[in-house]
C-alpha cells in the first residue's frame, strides 16, 4: 500500500499549529531543541511508516489507489 501525507482535517487546529510553526521559525512547536531533525516536517515523522507527526499537523495514511 502506498502512503500519502495529508494535513490534519481539523482546519482550526491546523491553523493554530501553523501559526506556532511560523512563530518558531519552522521548527516543531512541540520540540525542545531546534535543529534539522525538528524542522517541520520533523525527522521522526519523515522516518515513520504511518501515523501522525508529534504536533498533529500532518498524517501519513494509506492510499488505496
Amino acid at each position: 500500500m502506498k502512503m500519502k501525507i495529508i494535513r490534519n482535517p481539523d482546519a482550526e487546529y491546523a491553523r493554530e499549529i501553523q501559526k506556532m510553526l511560523k512563530a518558531n521559525n519552522g521548527y516543531c512547536p512541540c520540540a525542545l531543541i531546534k535543529n534539522q531533525d525538528t524542522k517541520c516536517m520533523c525527522k521522526d515523522f519523515r522516518d515513520m511508516k504511518e501515523g501522525t507527526c508529534q504536533c498533529g499537523l500532518y498524517m501519513k495514511v494509506g492510499d488505496d489507489e
